[in-house]
């Protein structure tokens, strides 16, 4: 890893900033992907998530599938070389840089995340290629003149640049504005830059029901906000649509592999900038 980016005004890390005793989204989709770096009240609050939505498991490997085939898609047919992936999570595997860099061992990506912990793991796991380049910055995606500034450093805002929002929007409430958001990241990419998003969508109850759930848990340091398609199809205003479109994550071009996986209530879109 190149370097570690915080910002202004802000000292190293300290392993006080981790609160153990709460449970963070990061770390229990980091358990139900199989991974290890989590603790105990992540176990518990996804375990009891898992068994108000069963599906939940399977939707955390069907958003996995999808970052996969879009930023394969992007490095493999589009030529894209940079990738900025805000709300990354913890490293468990077939993370974008690995993905992108077994394309174009060059490829340069910069990962952004709001947990101290993503940072630790981030600095000894998330190390790329010697051909290319990758960072890590610490900060909330609703800092996006921050992201956009720091990501500066390692991205060359004058070439095409992948924009990677998986799962993290849903953690924007309304108030925050969630479109205006994604419109600032936008506006600074060049032409012929591409937008993924991903992320729950409202159309299956148990999910509904679980999420309701999941943000009155005490446990939890977060909420999660479940929207309409309409509204996730939102995000891609003026942007050019690749086909399928916004969809399902498993029906997001599967390969032969995933043909007979069910629908998720997660859906995402690849789109290209004009």
């Amino acid at each position: 890893m190149s370097s570690t980016s915080r910002g202004p005004g802000v000292g190293p890390w300290t392993g006080a900033e981790v609160d153990p005793t709460a449970a963070h989204s990061a770390r229990m989709w980091n358990y139900w992907l199989g991974g290890k770096d989590n603790f105990e009240i992540d176990r518990q609050v996804a375990e009891e998530h898992a068994a108000k939505f069963p599906g939940i498991v399977h939707v955390a490997r069907q958003v996995r599938a999808f970052l996969v085939r879009s930023v394969t898609l992007l490095a493999a047919e589009a030529g894209v070389r940079q990738f900025l992936d805000i709300g990354t999570g913890l490293p468990t595997a077939n993370n974008t840089h690995e993905v992108a860099q077994r394309v174009s061992p060059d490829a340069r990506i910069v990962y952004v995340d709001n947990d101290p912990l993503v940072l630790v793991h981030a600095q000894a796991l998330l190390v790329g290629t010697a051909e290319g380049l990758t960072d890590y910055i610490e900060a909330d995606v609703r800092e996006p003149e921050r992201i956009l500034a720091e990501a500066a450093r390692t991205l060359d805002f004058n070439e095409p640049i992948g924009l990677m929002m998986l799962g993290v929007l849903g953690q924007i409430p309304d108030a925050d504005d969630p479109r205006g958001i994604v419109r600032t990241l936008v506006d600074a990419l060049p032409s012929g830059s591409f937008v993924v998003i991903e992320d729950g969508v409202d159309t299956d109850t148990a999910q509904n029901d679980a999420i309701g759930d999941y943000n009155e848990n005490p446990d939890s340091t977060a909420s999660y906000h479940l929207r309409s398609v309409g509204f996730l199809t939102s995000y891609f205003d003026g942007l050019d649509l690749l086909p399928p479109g916004v969809v399902s994550c498993s029906r997001w071009r599967p390969d032969m592999r995933a043909l007979a996986a069910p629908e998720v209530p997660d859906y995402g879109g690849v789109a290209r900038k004009p």
